[in-house]
Parts: structure tokens; sequence; C-alpha cells
């Protein structure tokens, strides 16, 4: 049952990737001369509530694309009252693409393969006064338009805004009316489309009053060396530029350093403090003398005593064990070049699949976690483990989702689409958690404790201010954090900005540091926190390493008021929301790698001493 469960839901994930891009009507790209290609146009949207929008898109060569942005303020194309043609037809969408708020639709221009136009009128139509607008509504914040010709994206703005010079302070708002097509070609293949807007032809829509307007566009093709093969290089040079290349491994340099100098201390000090502390312990046994009892040594009967709220813990480590395997598959992806820029919808995709077929992972580490803590309710502990990561990530779709049909966005998801991922949680995710879990309850493993358990807890002293709780998260999320503040901001600057991030190798070695910098943190405070005879370190090790999530919704804060333009209610909505999902699953993932990191060395300087 549980391979053939398996074997379905791999055909399901390669029936998704393969329909994950945007696939034109030949399926080589190729093309006779005269051939119609079809132009999509998708969306459009403010630029400063950014979106996946290039810096200066009127230029001739512009160009850019993010690859993961979390799709919010954006609009289907013909909200706006452009030429619309007589037919609408709607673009199939993959699941990925509806998820990322892509809404394609056939647009009116003919963009026939090598057949060039001059001054081609698209249509002619009155503007009513309700028209004139919201052009002028769209213009005012800077509206952008997106569109797809052969799989190629392109954007431009609809229009700009002029100082009218009798009046300082005076606002002209002016629509764009004719678009230049500019496409390159190699033999029977596009390799580059860009588009610009003609200057000279410029409607004003500053006052409400009826406007007769006629919408012009033209096409100029032109051969290129370029092979086909290359096309998209251009996509993901922008953040491979010497300059960018150069902060990056600044980011790297800075991160190594601080890897080098926390193992460095754990190498010279906390290995000769616990050398002492072998030779210490065992010259006290050796001793008839009574001494007074201190140090991690003589809580050996107390450091092994399973913690409150057992099952939550076990829950959390299930979510964490899950969203860190999540992590290293897609990273394993993007490397072998899976998320390459055009490709639409591919990381949404690959983290509804992943998830769903990773989620036998949580039920087995949760539901064997929690039987070696002598737990009895298993079933319990599987629906808190289901629950743990989607119940919260969950009520803020629902909350979203009614924000965006409030606002009419592409972003607000069709009721099909729900319905599909609702389908590949009962039928996917439920199913493998079940037998995730029931496999966990089957392993009869055992928890591994080099010392008895005595019957009654030890009194933990009393302590500083600074070992608290905390303080203690203070300090381990902080270094972490130090660790990956650089690339940080390049992340933020893809995902809610307007600057595009296809350098995952450098990317992997970050993720690689961070996991490192938590666990190394977090087993040094961890030592520290048992010298001072406090046992409870359950919980606070899986809060210390989590912690680093709290920094990054922290970070959030700055950014949105610091870095970026984003404002109104759905905006801020979106960017808080949707990271504080993002930051939780941060915090779950990271404090299971402290977690296991903690009992490891646990486990390992108390097999070195003889234990009473």
């Amino acid at each position: 049952m549980w391979k053939r469960a398996m074997h379905l839901a791999v055909a399901a994930l390669l029936l998704l990737f393969g329909v994950s891009g945007v696939a034109s009507d030949a399926s080589d790209h190729c093309y006779k001369k005269g051939d119609h290609v079809p132009l999509y146009v998708n969306k459009v949207g403010p630029f400063h509530n950014p979106r996946s929008v290039p810096h200066q898109l009127n230029a001739p060569f512009a160009f850019a694309c993010i690859l993961v942005d979390i799709e919010s303020e954006t609009y289907r194309y013909f909200d706006l009252p452009f030429c619309t043609p007589e037919h609408v037809t709607e673009k199939k969408e993959a699941l990925g693409e509806i998820l990322n708020g892509d809404r394609l639709v056939d647009g009116p221009y003919k963009l026939d393969f090598r057949v060039d136009r001059e001054s081609e009128l698209l249509c002619k139509k009155k503007l009513t006064k309700e028209n004139v607008a919201k052009f002028r509504s769209a213009v005012s914040k800077d509206y952008y338009f997106q569109m797809y010709y052969d799989d190629l994206p392109l954007w431009g703005f609809i229009g700009k805004v002029e100082h009218d010079g009798k009046e300082l302070g005076e606002l002209r708002y002016f629509l764009y009316q004719r678009f230049h097509f500019e496409v390159f070609y190699n033999s029977d293949r596009v390799i580059e489309i860009s588009v610009q807007t003609d200057r000279n032809t410029l409607l004003d829509v500053t006052d409400d009053k009826e406007i007769e307007v006629e919408f012009l566009y033209s096409v100029k093709w032109k051969e290129t060396t370029i092979p086909f093969e290359k096309r998209m290089e251009r996509y993901s040079q922008a953040s491979s530029l010497p300059h960018h290349l150069e902060i990056h491994w600044f980011s790297i340099i800075n991160s190594s350093v601080t890897v080098l100098l926390l193992t460095g201390f754990l190498a010279t000090i906390l290995m000769r403090v616990l050398k002492n502390d072998f030779v210490k312990y065992a010259h006290d046994e050796e001793s008839v003398e009574d001494e007074e009892e201190t140090g991690w040594k003589y809580i050996h009967g107390d450091v092994f005593r399973f913690p409150k709220y057992k099952s939550l813990l076990a829950a959390c480590l299930g979510s964490g064990t899950q969203l860190f395997t999540l992590t290293v598959f897609i990273f394993i992806l993007a490397l072998v070049g899976v998320f390459y820029p055009y490709n639409r919808g591919a990381l949404f995709t690959a983290l509804v699949i992943i998830y769903a077929l990773t989620s036998g992972i949580a039920g087995y580490a949760a539901t064997s976690f929690y039987c070696q803590l002598e737990g009895t309710n298993w079933v319990r502990n599987l629906l808190l483990t289901g629950s743990l990561f989607c119940g919260p990530l969950f009520l803020m779709f629902c909350f979203l989702n009614t924000v965006a049909i409030v606002y009419n966005a592409t972003a607000a998801l069709p009721f099909g689409t729900i319905v599909v991922i609702v389908l590949i949680w009962a039928l996917v995710t439920s199913p493998l958690l079940v037998l995730g879990g029931i496999a966990g309850k089957n392993s009869k493993t055992e928890f591994q404790a080099p010392c008895r358990t005595t019957k009654y807890p030890r009194e933990i002293p009393e302590l500083a201010w600074y070992r608290q709780t905390v303080p203690q998260m203070i300090m381990a999320g902080f270094l972490p954090f130090s660790a990956i503040y650089i690339e940080l901001y390049y992340i933020f600057a893809s995902v809610w900005g307007h600057r595009i991030y296809t350098i995952y190798s450098i990317l992997f070695v970050v993720f690689i540091i961070l996991i490192i910098v938590t666990a190394f943190i977090t087993v040094a405070l961890t030592y520290f926190q048992l010298a001072a005879e406090d046992h409870e370190w359950w919980w606070r090790s899986f809060l210390c390493g989590g912690s680093t999530g709290l920094f990054v919704y922290g970070y959030c804060w700055y950014h949105y008021y610091a870095r970026s333009y984003m404002s109104g209610f759905m905006q801020t909505s979106f960017f808080f929301g949707y990271m504080a999902c993002i930051c939780y699953g941060f915090f779950l993932m990271l404090g299971t790698v402290s977690f296991h990191a903690a009992l490891l060395f646990i486990r390992h300087i108390y097999r070195s001493i003889k234990c009473e």
C-alpha cells in the first residue's frame, strides 16, 4: 500500500511538472514565416507595490524576471478598458501558474512570425468618463503590464506622469497610445522580444471627459546570432553581474568567518572545558571525600527526564523535519536548473507536491519520537502534527484570499484550484501522513539515554536573568541571522521587489552555513545551561534554534518601512501574512535542527562519564 501510494504521488508530480511551463502552440518553438504566434496578455499592477517587473521597463533591452514572487496586488489585463478582442480566450494554466497569480488570455495584437507591421490600428474606441478615471488612476500609480510571447516575458508602463510647466505641483497624466514590439529571431526560432512606448503619441487623461482614442502598435523583426538554447540567459545575467557577485561573495566570507569563529570557540574553549570536566569528575569518583555536587555531571539523573507537552514537541519536530526535507529537495531542483527564470509556477508546483509527498516523513518522525517518550495517544499526536503547520497556513490563506477577492486581484484563487489543493491534501498528504505515523508507531525504537532517570526531579537553582529563556533565544537567534543578513536582502528584493535571484549555489552555501551556525550556537548554550544545573533543556534548545525565524520576521518590518514602497491594506496584509507563515516554517525547521544537535551533544558527553 505504501509503495502504491508513493508511485501515484510521483506520477502526479511528473504530470504537474510536465505542464508547469507556458507552452506555445508549437511545442518545438519552430515557426515558418507568417505563422501565427500568440501574444498572451497577463496582468497589470502598480509598480511600487512590486511584483515581477524589471527596472527601466521602457529601455530597448530592459529585461528581468523574478523566479519566486508571492503574488499580491495585480489585476487582470482587461480590468483596464484596453482594446478587447471579440472573443477573449483564456489560456489553460497549470496549478503553479495559478498560484503564481498568472491569468493569461489571448491579446488583440498580431505578431505573426517575421511579419513587420507599421502603425497598425488596434482599435478605435470612445473612453467614457469612468474609463478615463480608471486610466488616470492607473497611470498615477505607475501601472505596468505583463505579456508573454513564445514563453518570453515582456513588460511596459501604460502611461506616464508629467509636471505641468504653468504651475508648480500641477500634474498631467498621459496614456501611451502606441506600442512598438521589437522581436529578434534566429532561423525559425524566436530569441528575444521587447516593447517600447511611443512618447510622441500620448493621450491626456487628466480631465474627466469623454475622449476618442486610437490604439496603435508596430512590429519590427530583426535577425540575431544568439542560439535558441541561450535565449533565456539574459534573464538571469542581472544577478550575475560582477558587482552583485562581489556582494554575494562578501556575504559568504562574512558567514564563513562567523562559522570559523564559532567553531574555534567550541573547539578551543568548550572542548577544553569538557576535558577538564571529565578529568575532574573521574578524580571525584576516586576520591573518598564527600564534596558538594556541582556541574552538569551531577544532573545526570534529570537531564533525560521527558519534557512537558511532549506531544507538542514531537509534532514540532515532525513538522520541522518535513520542512527541512522540503527545503533540501527545493535546493536540489534549483541546482539542477528546474527553476529557470521564465518557468512560471514551477516553484509553487514543487512546493505543493513535495510538501504533500514528504508528509509521511512528518508522520514518521513525530510519532516515532512521541512513542520513544512513552506517549500513548499517538493518534492525537498525528492529528497535531498534520495541523501544526497546515492549520495556521490555511487560516492565513482564507483571510488573504478573501482580501484578494474583495480587491478583485489575480491573487484570488479560483474555486477549481482550491478544490485541486484540497484533493491533493485529502488523497496524498493525509494518507501519507497516516502511513508514516503507523510506521513510526511500529518502529519500536527506544529512547537512547546513557543515564537512568531518578524518580524525583532535582530542584533547579535560581538562575541569573541572562540565563532565562528569552535572553538565551535572543543570543541564539542573533548569530545565525547575522550570517544570512546580506543574502536576506537579495531574497527580499527578489520576492517582494524588482530584482532577480538565480545564484542558487551561493544561496545553498549560505543555507549550509546557517544550519551549522544554528547547531553550534545551540550546543554551546545547552552546555552552559547544563553547567548551571538547569536540566530543562528540551524546549529551550528548540526555541533557541527557532528564534532565528523571529529575527527574520523582525527584518520584515525593517524591509517594509525602510526599503520598500509598498502601501495599502492588501499589499501590507499579503506581505506580513505570508511572511509570518514563512518565518513560522523557518522557526520549526531551525528549531528541529538545533534540538537534534543538542540531543546528540548531550548523549555524547553523558556517555563519556560513569553514571551511577
